[in-house]
């Protein structure tokens, strides 16, 4: 699946992924996906968005992204799976110590669909393993269908930010709207909204 990725949206997935593992986390959601994508934001085609958002500044930026996601765990009553492991000894800062160099290197991870379970799509590298969620999953399917747009078209930062946005229900959506975002500003400003019948 990667090969049809650009270098950058290769690295800001594989850059959701290692969040994820920091996170303690053994599946891949679409939150960290937008923690990704915060990193390098405005993403191209979508404007710097600043508003009053409840954050602080209104601004997409990892911080702001993060202490949302962190409020969101902490409001279902869930202490953070980074936590839960140090609880039982675990120290995640150390296993990355003692990973591999090429841990960040986006050449040495791959995005597969299962042949036999076509719903399981997996993100692995020298890292670990990471199912991805139904939600995550879709976001990397709208941006490839958003990116199949015409011959050697290759998926962007900009595919996976309409992946996030086409479904109004997930995480990443509420997050932004915290943040202030205008979400129809934002699809505007990216070519995603559908014409009106």
């Amino acid at each position: 699946m990667f090969a049809r990725f650009t270098p950058e949206a290769r690295r800001t997935a594989v850059r959701a992924g290692l969040l994820s593992l920091d996170h303690g986390r053994t599946t891949l959601d679409e939150d960290m996906f937008l923690l990704a994508l915060a990193g390098s934001w405005p993403v191209t085609g979508s404007p710097e968005i600043v508003g009053p958002g409840a954050a602080g500044s209104g601004r997409v930026t990892p911080e702001t992204v993060g202490a949302e996601i962190r409020a969101r765990e902490a409001a279902r009553g869930r202490a953070g799976d980074r936590e839960l492991l140090a609880a039982i000894g675990v120290d995640l800062d150390e296993i990355r110590r003692r990973l591999p160099a090429r841990r960040e290197d986006p050449l040495a991870w791959r995005l597969t669909r299962s042949r036999l379970r076509p719903l399981n799509v997996t993100l692995s590298g020298p890292a670990g393993d990471l199912l991805l969620t139904a939600r995550a999953r879709k976001v990397v399917e709208v941006a490839l269908h958003a990116s199949s747009t015409g011959p050697g078209s290759r998926v962007t930062d900009e595919d996976l930010l309409k992946g996030l946005l086409a479904d109004a229900s997930n995480v990443s959506v509420a997050i932004l709207r915290r943040l202030g975002v205008d979400l129809r500003d934002l699809a505007a400003s990216i070519g995603f909204l559908r014409e009106s019948a």
